[in-house]
C-alpha cells in the first residue's frame, strides 16, 4: 500500500506537469501572438504599398534596361571616336551604375522606405569600410590612375614588379597579364602606379650573345647573323636588328644582337634566333670558341 509520503510525492508531480504545460501553452500564445501580429503588419504594408512597390519595381527594371543601353551607347560612340579600350569601358561602366543607382533612389521612396538616412546609414558603413580595407581602396585608386592617365593600353608588352606580359584587361582593382604560356597574371594596381614600369608596345626586347674566335672575320660575322635573323618568323620588322661588339672576353669576340619579339611566342623566336645564329657561324665557317686557358710555366 502506497504510503502517505508516495501520494505526496506523486501530487507534486502532477504540479510540476500541470505549470510545465501551462508554461508551453503561454509560449505557444505567445509565438502566435507574434506570427499574426507580423502577419497583419505584411498585409497592411502590402495593402498600403502594393501600387508603390509595383511601381518601384517598374522604375528598377527600367532604370536596369536603360542602364544596358546607355552602357553600350557609351561603347560605340567611344569606338567612333576611337578612344581607347580601357576608358571606352569605365565610361560605359560607370554610365551604367549612375543610372541604376538613380533608379534605385527614386525606387526607395515608393516603397516607403526614407532615402535620406540610408544615404547618412551608408556613408557611415562606408568610412567604416574604407578604414577596414584601405589597400583595396589604393588598388581602385591606382585604377582610376591607370584609366586616365594611360601609361599602357590594352595590347602592351608591360614589365612590373619582375613580370612582364601583354595587358589584357584594366580593371579598378588589378590589370590582368598574359604570357607566351597562357598563363593570366593578376597584378594589384597599386604595384603599378609608382613604381618602375617598362613598356614596349607590342614586342619585348630580345638579347642574345655569341662569341667568336679572336682571328675571326666579325663583319663578315655581323653581316651573316643579320641575314639569318632577318628571316626568322616573329621578329619585328619595324625595328632594326642592332649587331655590334659587346665585349672582348678571354677565349672570344663577343658580339651581341638586339631584336624586337612578339610577346606571345617570346621564347619560342629566341630558341629560334639562336638557330639562326649558330647556322650563319657555320656557313661562314666562323668558330665559337669554347673557354680556354693558356698555361706557361717559367723556368
Amino acid at each position: 500500500m502506497p504510503t502517505g509520503v508516495d501520494v505526496a510525492e506523486c501530487e507534486i508531480h502532477m504540479i510540476r506537469e500541470l505549470i510545465g504545460n501551462q508554461r508551453i501553452k503561454i509560449m505557444r500564445q505567445a509565438e502566435l501572438q507574434q506570427v499574426n501580429e507580423l502577419y497583419n503588419m505584411l498585409v497592411t504594408y502590402m495593402v498600403t504599398y502594393s501600387f508603390q512597390i509595383f511601381g518601384a519595381i517598374v522604375v528598377l527594371v527600367v532604370g536596369v534596361f536603360i542602364g544596358r543601353r546607355v552602357s553600350n551607347l557609351v561603347l560605340i560612340l567611344c569606338a567612333k571616336k576611337s578612344v581607347d579600350i580601357t576608358l571606352s569601358r569605365f565610361f560605359a561602366s560607370a554610365a551604367r551604375i549612375a543610372i541604376i543607382i538613380f533608379a534605385v533612389l527614386i525606387a526607395l521612396p515608393k516603397m516607403g522606405i526614407q532615402v535620406t538616412p540610408f544615404i547618412a546609414a551608408v556613408g557611415a558603413l562606408g568610412l567604416g569600410a574604407g578604414l577596414a580595407v584601405q589597400g583595396l581602396l589604393s588598388n581602385y585608386g591606382a585604377g582610376l590612375s591607370i584609366i586616365f592617365t594611360r601609361p599602357f593600353v590594352i595590347g602592351d608588352t608591360i614589365r612590373v614588379e619582375g613580370v612582364f606580359g601583354v595587358v589584357k584587361e584594366v580593371h579598378l582593382a588589378f590589370t590582368l597579364l598574359s604570357n607566351e604560356d597562357e598563363e593570366l597574371i593578376i597584378i594589384p594596381n597599386k604595384h603599378i602606379v609608382g613604381e618602375i614600369l617598362h613598356n614596349s608596345q607590342t614586342d619585348t626586347i630580345l638579347e642574345l650573345c655569341v662569341g667568336v674566335a679572336y682571328d675571326s672575320d666579325t663583319d663578315a660575322a655581323m653581316k651573316a647573323i643579320s641575314s639569318k635573323l632577318a628571316a626568322v618568323d616573329g621578329l619585328s620588322n619595324e625595328r632594326a636588328i642592332q649587331i655590334g661588339i659587346d665585349e672582348f672576353g678571354d677565349s672570344s669576340i663577343n658580339i651581341a644582337v638586339r631584336a624586337w619579339a612578339k610577346t606571345e611566342s617570346f621564347h619560342k623566336i629566341r630558341f629560334a634566333s639562336n638557330q639562326a645564329i649558330k647556322e650563319a657561324l657555320s656557313e661562314e665557317n666562323i668558330s665559337i670558341p669554347f673557354p680556354q686557358h693558356e698555361v706557361r710555366v717559367l723556368s
